[in-house]
């Protein structure tokens, strides 16, 4: 496995001279969700409809957003607005079920303490990439999968991402337009620690199906 710098060395040479799609999706990604967040405001109906929003819309389109830099780090920088609606286009079920599942599996490890919650989060990190790159694969396999691939390497992960704390800072400094940078920063590492992570995976003779 490669080492937190080299991780985000390999993401940076994928953005260098190449942001602008990155940004612009990022901003479309943050204006949508905000638009959509501000609807608890309307009178009477607003908390219902956001709840609505929040079960059948947000896990799918944060999906959306990690596929759609999964694959700008593979080379297709194009078109990266369209990407982030391909879940919902596609295997919008599949997706939405699975992602639930993540997000009921996480919260009940969590009503334990807090801790193993942040732990069972860390082994289901992998699990969007997993149904990205598998599309005949079940919720439970792609989340079973995440686990195996994640044994040994959730502290790894934390701390690749305690890593940009730092930067995360720095964006508050700047009202938060930091993070339209900061955020395809980060998810172009993490495409990196799937890829990394997904090699050494199968050359150990576990073959992803």
């Amino acid at each position: 496995m490669l080492s937190i710098s080299q991780l985000k060395d390999k993401a940076l040479e994928q953005l260098k001279g190449n942001w602008t799609e990155p940004v612009l999706a990022t901003l479309v990604y943050v204006v949508i969700v905000g638009v959509l967040a501000g609807m608890q405001e309307i009178p009477k109906i607003g908390n219902l409809i956001y709840l609505v929003i929040a079960l059948l819309f947000f896990p799918v389109y944060g999906a959306g957003y990690v596929i759609a830099m999964l694959t700008f780090f593979r080379g297709d920088k194009n078109n990266l607005i369209s990407k982030l609606f391909d879940p919902l286009k596609n295997e919008y079920g599949r997706y939405l079920g699975t992602m639930l599942l993540v997000a009921v599996y996480t919260f009940l490890w969590t009503l334990l303490f807090i801790i193993p919650g942040i732990i069972k989060s860390l082994s289901y990190a992998m699990t969007v990439y997993i149904l990205k790159d598998n599309p005949e694969m079940n919720n439970n396999e792609a989340i079973e999968l995440s686990m195996k691939m994640m044994d040994g390497y959730k502290w790894k992960l934390f701390v690749l991402q305690l890593s940009f704390i730092g930067w995360a800072l720095l964006g508050i400094l700047t009202l938060g337009i930091g993070y339209l940078w900061l955020f395809p920063y980060i998810q172009t590492t993490m495409a990196a620690f799937y890829e990394v992570r997904k090699d050494d995976f199968i050359a150990n003779n576990t073959v992803v199906e």
